[in-house]
């Protein structure tokens, strides 16, 4: 029942979400004792500070307690951003993840390593090995961040915000600028 439940709350949940500036991530309702936990995960455009989770934790609440012919009975809300090893799984996963490095499980070929530029509809510019790619979302199986304890290299951001300019031509590299 519990997943019954949150399709049921998405909507409301989702739109109060939308208009605190963030996206509905995931909305998971479980029976927790005699209450239900529902958890809701948010994400920005610019990631999720203490003080938004608040906001929204607020908003949640009060659509909840404005619906509770839905949730029937007593709950704990929990409201939290995703996690760093979180999945890419939509495109604006993948917008989000610019200039991040991502390791990549594509359907068919080996796993790679690359540093992500432009997310577009169907694909994402991935800089691997030296060589700015496209990389269909259709094509990857899982794509996950990967931890960088340092700045990345200056080079490789350089590379990708010429792509993103139409600077490189994919087989020849960087293409000069016309005076």
């Amino acid at each position: 029942m519990p997943n019954e439940l949150a399709s049921r709350l998405e909507p409301v949940v989702a739109e109060a979400v939308t208009a605190a500036g963030f996206d509905l991530d995931a909305l998971d309702v479980q029976q927790a004792g005699r209450r239900k936990l529902v958890k809701v995960v948010v994400d920005g455009d610019d990631g999720v500070g203490l003080d938004e989770v608040a906001e929204v934790s607020r908003a949640v609440s009060a659509v909840l307690d404005a619906h509770d012919h839905l949730i029937a009975g007593a709950y704990t809300l929990e409201v939290t951003s995703p996690g760093v090893d979180r999945p890419l799984t939509a495109k604006r996963h993948w917008r989000r993840a610019r200039f991040r490095l991502v390791r990549v499980t594509p359907t068919e070929g080996a796993e790679f390593v690359g540093r992500v530029g432009e997310a577009g509809e169907s694909s994402a510019r991935v800089l691997v090995g030296g060589t700015v790619r496209d990389v269909h979302y259709a094509d990857v199986a899982k794509a996950v961040i990967e931890i960088e304890f340092k700045q990345p290299p200056a080079e490789e951001l350089k590379l990708l915000e010429a792509d993103a300019c139409g600077k490189i031509d994919e087989n020849a590299g960087p293409k000069e600028e016309s005076r």
